[in-house]
């Protein structure tokens, strides 16, 4: 299987039936869905060491910040979004992704490209991890190879209430188009089904309003688990402490490229 790659507005990619267009609201950097290529040589050690180098480049607070908040991310949850077109939904969803410590994002682009506005992302492009399908089946045979549980957000006969939804096992929640919701092919090749309770009129929530309510409910019980190990590894932290340091610091990975064939 091809590489996927992290999901980046700066490449002008051509779509197989020029139906969708991009209007580059956030520039995104390109980056492998494993190790960044300017430390995938390293040892934990001589990251470490990197890291110090990196973070003299960066202001204290900031680098107070990445020792702060990389401990706090989980790969545990996940969200993947399936042709969202609406740019400031897609712009909320990875700012709630952000604030809840979700660090990835899986995004399906079969007839609509991802494309958030900057002016909602309010940054957090940066700090949140994309990764691009071309269609839904290859997006849901990615996350099972990564042992996720793929749970759709919709109603089913089969659903469970947010509150109730297994989250023992790594899982990721799936949201859909704003207008028509999942495709039929997410729905049926899902794991399970979860909804968020309503007792008003309005049949559905907005997407971007669905996605933060979720991830505060999920979140908000992982963290107050014993019982999950929900945390990044040692060297996962590091791993994302060095790339944010690629995001704070100007032209940072060829910066971070140098760094690193000194160590």
């Amino acid at each position: 299987m091809q590489k996927y790659k992290k999901f980046t507005y700066l490449c002008k990619k051509i779509y197989r039936n020029d139906k969708i267009k991009h209007s580059s609201h956030i520039d995104m950097p390109q980056i492998a869905l494993d190790k960044p290529s300017f430390h995938a040589h390293l040892t934990l050690a001589q990251k470490e060491a990197l890291y110090q180098k990196a973070g003299s480049l960066i202001s204290d607070n900031k680098r107070a910040l990445f020792d702060r908040l990389a401990p706090l991310r989980t790969r545990h949850l996940a969200v993947a979004l399936e042709d969202i077109y609406q740019s400031h939904n897609a712009a909320a969803v990875l700012r709630s992704c952000d604030c809840f410590g979700v660090q990835d994002v899986h995004v399906v682009e079969a007839n609509n490209a991802f494309n958030p506005a900057g002016d909602v992302a309010v940054g957090s492009s940066k700090w949140v991890d994309y990764y691009s399908y071309p269609d839904t089946p290859s997006a849901y045979a990615r996350l099972h190879s990564l042992g996720y549980r793929i749970v759709a957000t919709t109603p089913h006969n089969d659903d469970t209430l947010i509150n109730d939804l297994d989250i023992s096992q790594p899982t990721v929640l799936v949201f859909g188009t704003e207008l028509t919701g999942l495709s039929p092919k997410a729905i049926d090749l899902a794991d399970a089904y979860v909804k968020i309770p309503m007792f008003g009129f309005t049949e559905s929530f907005n997407i971007s309003v669905c996605a933060a309510l979720s991830l505060f409910a999920l979140t908000s019980r992982l963290r107050a688990s014993n019982d999950i190990h929900w945390h990044l590894s040692p060297e996962e932290i590091l791993d994302l402490k060095l790339h944010w340091c690629s995001q704070a610091i100007r032209d940072g990975e060829a910066v971070l490229t140098q760094l690193a064939s000194e160590c």
